[in-house]
């Protein structure tokens, strides 16, 4: 078969995280799940204004889209004189993240917990200014004990379960803002957001203990170990994190530490406080690229729960896949 495959699904499709500071674009052939080729760049929301979405979307996919380069093959064999594959549509892509938020390109709805990938696919919208474009809804969860919203990270949570074969499980996705998602039956029943990310940064250019850590320094270990052993310390995170600035002083945590130390502290923060939220908890689906599960694995397995460790763009291509391929078939 060539053009659409016989259940209205593509036969190769463009997969879009578009997030606050970044852009990845992957091109998968469907039927394999290989990625031909992908694209990242730093152009997120912050980095452009809300009419420059479809032109630079256009820009970065107008080639894959029209059966040029990796999409057509070695030969570009099956490709017209305008350099779109004969008789087919256009390749179609599916946006994630926050591209669907008020501040992207244009919004998206985010639904009610408890919430499947079905419903997902049921709710994309159609991306204004480009063809067969359509943005994944992102989630919110509002009750009088809990208010929290999520965009992105649901499509990881989703592909993620589905890549370890269950429908059921608890997920940390670390980040700006990681998100602890839990899944039961194929539905999302809840989640909560922590500020670890942003709070760090925060915490190491703006704050008096973080004045140490300015300059950019190797992770250290055992400085990152000593802060997460302060989670839930006398005194509570508040303390601790001043902790970094009168150990610096007075008990051999050098400068090139301090950073690492902070992060321990964080982090472990977070994970001490999402133990006490979820007693039952004992194993994690730990969601994100490797240079941020490294830290997350050893402050997880410190609190003594098992780490299933799943790369962030294989969850994000499992996760839109799906949507995708449940879309076409409405």
């Amino acid at each position: 078969m060539s053009g659409e495959q016989q259940n209205g699904a593509a036969e190769r499709l463009i997969v879009i995280d578009w997030g606050t500071s970044n852009f990845r674009a992957f091109l998968v052939d469907t039927t394999s799940g290989e990625v031909l080729d992908s694209r990242r760049s730093a152009s997120g929301l912050r980095a452009l204004s809300q009419s420059e979405f479809p032109h630079y979307c256009a820009s970065q996919t107008d080639d894959w889209r029209n059966g040029d380069g990796a999409a057509s093959g070695a030969d570009g064999a099956t490709s017209g004189a305008n350099g779109t594959a004969s008789g087919a549509k256009k390749v179609p892509v599916y946006l994630a993240g926050m591209v669907g938020s008020a501040r992207g390109w244009f919004e998206a709805p985010q639904l009610e917990l408890p919430a499947t990938a079905a419903d997902l696919a049921d709710n994309v919208v159609a991306a204004p200014g480009l063809d067969n474009v359509w943005i994944v809804p992102g989630v919110k969860q509002v009750t009088p004990e809990h208010v929290d919203v999520m965009r992105g990270e649901e499509v990881q949570a989703f592909g993620a379960l589905a890549l370890a074969g269950v429908d059921s499980g608890d997920c940390c996705l670390p980040g700006t803002h990681s998100k602890w998602a839990r899944l039961d039956a194929g539905r999302m029943v809840e989640f909560t957001t922590v500020m670890t990310g942003e709070l760090y940064h925060a915490v190491r250019f703006h704050t008096l203990p973080g004045e140490p850590a300015r300059d950019e320094a190797p992770f250290d270990e055992a400085a990152f170990r000593l802060g997460v052993s302060r989670a839930g310390c006398p005194g509570g995170v508040m303390h601790a994190l001043f902790e970094a600035r009168s150990r610096h002083l007075y008990a051999g945590l050098e400068a090139g530490q301090v950073g690492s130390f902070l992060s321990g502290v964080l982090i472990g923060e977070e994970v001490h406080a999402m133990r006490q939220a979820r007693p039952g908890l004992e194993v994690v689906r730990l969601i994100g690229a490797e240079s941020l599960r490294e830290s997350y694995n050893i402050a997880l397995e410190a609190a003594g729960l098992r780490v299933e460790a799943i790369d962030s763009d294989r969850a994000t291509l499992a996760g839109v896949g799906a949507i995708a391929a449940k879309h076409a078939r409405r």
